[in-house]
């Protein structure tokens, strides 16, 4: 790290295809050359040192257990990934430093995927002990689509050491999303909180593109940054694929990317030692940015998968809805003992549409298993809003599960001053990455006074700072006293808050709502409490965002005191309505039951749907009209909202899992009723590719509108692709590749389907591929992502 601030240092390029230049045979695990053809791996690092390269990348990206079991060697894991590392040392000497790069499983996390987090961890634990092991000065974490992966890797990474630097880096797509929905702005919140030294983006996009993921990442972390473009986007010449970035190319952002604090600048596909001697010489010279303009000092920021919060500043207050609690509520604690989400998911959508910007999550009840409970609650409510989450429970073993649930960085609510509360609540927010409500409370009870509880505060971020807890990630409640037992002491609270923050610059909330209690007509009590405490400088409130009278204080406030801008917040939820009586309306159960089977599907509730396919029933609605025109508009809804960045992959395929769950109630209505599916579709990631995480969405995507689907899975020769789509008469041959070094053989198995007269449509998909390569290489049609394959898979077969 030291170097880094001394210049910005130079990284190197691909690796994939130099070794393939060099002998590596299509299906070969690239790594397992550290062992048969140590010298090729040498030679390939001599070449990036030789062009100025400052950092060597190992050979080991695919180095994890998951993926040397593909190619029968998981049992030589460590002797693999400690041989790719004395490979690198061995040429880098002195003169560079080396990175252990270490890249994704394939898998995704559950609810997404099936591994358990502490599995995903285990999986990066293994793999960077040996790297660690084998003397690695640095980890690098490449080409990652899923936040949530990513952000087990840096998590097992610290367990092994705290001090070694970790590099985390995402690939993002032209809309400056990754495949999963996430941010640049919520990926550099949730890395940077879990650990990360460097933080920025690699692959999917030339420099142009990277530029921009990097300058979205500035305005939330003040880390170095890691530019690792790729040289262009791929064209397909002569058959070969082709990177059309020029080493000048690779250049043309310098300026700007040192200017954004960007510290080290590589290459990714299709750069080669030619581009990277361009970088270096390109940089010298060229003094490294000393000041950058990051985030706002003292801003706590919060992020969930998709998006980000920021407290404090001139930001607005945060709302955080206080209404998924089952204190007083029956239902939801019934619901609860029954393993049910049905309420949390509701609370979830109505609390964020009417205003919430964080939601706290509490599952406490007796008779249940509260860590169990938590992790569904944190599953449901993760997937059926964007906000981040707080996490609220009294149970270490709660808040952990909660935490390894979590996509993002959350708010842990809460520790108190009691060094037991300190000792068991810390660790867990350090380890995880979240911040903290610190309650301003000890052994001794609530101080009776705005200087006692800011001394307990003081002690509580003290303790928090010894763990490497910022102090911008905690947030001080200074406790709310309800005014009808001790109204002395109300105005104490708002001394505190002011106190707390003129005292240690850090954050504040309150759980407003209990200045009130034991009083009629508890909103007017509550408003202008909530007016009066963030007049004086609170910064995040827990309400219940439905109460009208408390959120007309919210926008009020923020019009009166300049934080909405343009009073657009304000005119937005008022134009037209009078404020006394303006209140966004719980959202109406509709009467119909196609509408409510369609709302189930959008919402992905896997719990009711089951039910409602047997109301639908019991209206006498036949199968196919439960279907075509109840769960399929709802499955198009979803699509719709997909293409508007409205909802992300993990809510696609919550509701895919909503659809499948409602198929297999109706399989047995619809038996022996003779109904064919709409086309048969063969799928299959091509020869000497290993991944399907993409192709395997498509294919459940297909089965959910009423395809049948053939799935070969990956790494498939053409001639099994030919002798299936002959042998099962299928309708369209759906190819994926999401290697550069794979795309040629999609060309080979579409000659090869037409050479042998296979009547059928050939449809190709994955991330390197463009409707360019598609069109040369003659198939029928080309799908960036899962929605638009189904889409186009109907339109080209109603032709």
């Amino acid at each position: 790290m030291t170097a880094l601030k001394e210049r910005p240092l130079v990284l190197d390029g691909a690796m994939g295809t130099m070794l393939q230049e060099r002998g590596l045979k299509p299906g070969q695990s690239p790594e397992e050359m550290n062992l048969t053809m140590p010298e090729v791996v040498a030679g390939v690092h001599q070449e990036y040192l030789d062009a100025g390269a400052d950092i060597i990348v190992t050979n080991s990206f695919g180095g994890s257990r998951e993926k040397l079991s593909h190619y029968g060697l998981a049992g030589r894991l460590t002797e693999i990934n400690a041989a790719s590392v004395q490979i690198a040392k061995k040429v880098a000497g002195s003169k560079a430093f080396v990175a252990a790069s270490i890249g994704p499983t394939g898998r995704f996390v559950e609810p997404v995927g099936d591994l358990k987090f502490d599995q995903m961890a285990d999986i990066f634990r293994e793999q960077a002990k040996a790297l660690i092991d084998a003397g690695a000065d640095l980890i690098t974490l490449e080409t990652f689509l899923d936040i949530k992966e990513i952000r087990a890797a840096v998590i097992a990474i610290r367990d092994l050491s705290p001090a070694i630097p970790v590099i985390a880096m995402l690939t993002f797509d032209n809309n400056g999303r990754s495949v999963l929905g996430t941010s640049p702005e919520a990926a550099a919140i949730t890395l940077e909180a879990v650990g990360a030294d460097i933080v920025g983006s690699n692959c999917g996009l030339g420099v142009d593109g990277i530029y921009d993921i990097l300058s979205a990442m500035r305005t939330v972390t003040s880390l170095p940054l890691i530019s690792q473009a790729n040289a262009g986007l791929p064209l397909l010449v002569d058959g070969k694929t082709v990177f059309p970035g020029t080493p000048d190319d690779m250049t043309a952002y310098h300026d700007r990317l040192l200017a954004l604090g960007v510290r080290i600048i590589g290459g990714c596909c299709g750069t080669t030692p030619a581009h990277i001697k361009a970088m270096k010489y390109a940089l010298i010279g060229k003094e490294q940015t000393r000041t950058v303009a990051g985030p706002p000092s003292g801003t706590t920021f919060l992020s969930s998968r998709s998006g980000y919060v920021a407290l404090g500043g001139r930001n607005l207050t945060a709302i955080i809805g206080e209404r998924i609690n089952p204190t007083g509520k029956k239902g939801f604690a019934t619901e609860l003992r029954e393993g049910k989400v049905g309420y949390i998911r509701r609370e979830a959508v109505e609390q964020v549409a009417a205003g919430a910007t964080l939601l706290d999550v509490n599952v406490g009840t007796p008779g249940i298993d509260e860590p169990a409970a938590m992790e569904r609650a944190i599953f449901s409510v993760s997937g059926a809003v964007q906000v981040p989450l707080v996490i609220d429970s009294s149970s270490p073993e709660a808040l952990e599960r909660g935490l390894k649930a979590a996509d993002g960085k959350v708010l842990v609510n809460s520790v108190s001053g009691e060094q037991k509360s300190l000792e068991r609540i810390l660790p867990l927010v350090k380890k995880y990455g979240a911040a903290v409500i610190g309650l301003a409370l000890d052994e001794t009870g609530i101080p009776p006074t705005g200087d006692e509880r800011c001394a307990v505060a003081g002690r509580i971020i003290a303790a928090a700072e010894a763990l490497g807890i910022s102090r911008n990630n905690v947030v001080i409640d200074c406790l709310t006293l309800t005014v009808s037992a001790e109204q002395k002491r109300a105005l104490e609270t708002i001394k505190a808050v002011q106190q707390v923050k003129a005292s240690f610059g850090v954050n504040t909330v309150l759980g407003v709502s209990n200045i009130s209690f034991g009083l009629p007509s508890r909103p007017l009590i509550s408003s202008t409490f909530f007016a009066m405490a963030i007049a004086s400088g609170l910064d995040a409130a827990i309400i219940n965002p439905k109460e009208a009278p408390m959120m007309a204080a919210f926008r009020s406030a923020m019009v009166l005191l300049g934080r909405d801008m343009d009073s657009a917040a304000y005119i937005a939820a008022y134009s037209g309505q009078q404020a006394e009586t303006a209140m966004p309306e719980a959202l109406d159960e509709p009467a119909d039951i196609r509408k409510r089977l369609g709302q189930a599907v959008i919402a992905g509730d896997v719990d009711a749907v089951t039910a409602l396919v047997d109301t639908a029933l019991s209206e006498r609605l036949t199968p196919l009209e439960i279907s075509n025109e109840g769960l399929l508009p709802g499955l198009e809804e979803v699509g719709r909202r997909f293409e508007k960045n409205q909802l992300f992959l993990p809510q696609v395929m919550r509701s895919a899992e909503t659809m499948q769950t409602a198929f297999a109630r109706l399989k047995a209505e619809l038996h022996g009723m003779g109904i064919k599916p709409l086309a048969k579709i063969l799928m299959a990631t091509v020869e000497g590719d290993i991944h399907d995480i993409g192709k395997n969405i498509v294919c459940t995507l297909l089965e959910n509108h009423g395809f049948e689907v053939i799935d070969l899975g990956k790494n498939v020769s053409a001639e099994r692709i030919v002798a299936a789509a002959k042998s099962g008469n299928v309708d369209a041959v759906g190819l994926s590749a999401l290697m550069t070094t794979t795309m040629s053989e999609m060309e080979n198995v579409v000659g090869k389907l037409k050479a042998a007269g296979v009547k059928t449509f050939t449809m190709v998909g994955g991330a390197v591929v463009t409707q360019e390569y598609a069109e040369s290489i003659g198939a029928d049609l080309y799908a960036k992502d899962a929605m638009e394959a189904v889409a186009r898979i109907k339109k080209l077969l109603k032709k």
